[in-house]
C-alpha cells in the first residue's frame, strides 16, 4: 500500500528545492518570490521548505519570475526519484 500523503509530500519538496537551486542560481530572495505571489514570508518560507506545496497558480508565477518553463522545473525536481527508481 503506497502512502499518497508521503509521495506528495516528497514531490513538493522535490519541487521546492528545485526552485531554492534556481532562487540562489540567480540571486533571488524568499522575500522577493513573496512580494510576487502577494503572501507573506513566513508562507513563502514553508513553500521553500515544502511544508506546503506550492499550487499550480504559484508554479506558474514563480517560474515566469524566473523566466523558466514552469515543465522544467517540474522536470527537474522528478530526476532525482527516476534516478533513484532505477
Amino acid at each position: 500500500m503506497t502512502n499518497h500523503a508521503a509521495v506528495g509530500t516528497a514531490a513538493a519538496q522535490r519541487l521546492a528545492g528545485e526552485v531554492r537551486a534556481e532562487m540562489a542560481r540567480q540571486k533571488r530572495t524568499a522575500g522577493e518570490m513573496a512580494r510576487v505571489l502577494d503572501i507573506t514570508a513566513h508562507t513563502a518560507g514553508r513553500r521553500l521548505s515544502g511544508a506546503v506545496a506550492f499550487s499550480i497558480s504559484d508554479l506558474m508565477s514563480v517560474a515566469m519570475w524566473l523566466g523558466m518553463d514552469p515543465k522544467e522545473l517540474l522536470r527537474r525536481a522528478e530526476e532525482p526519484a527516476h534516478a533513484a527508481a532505477s
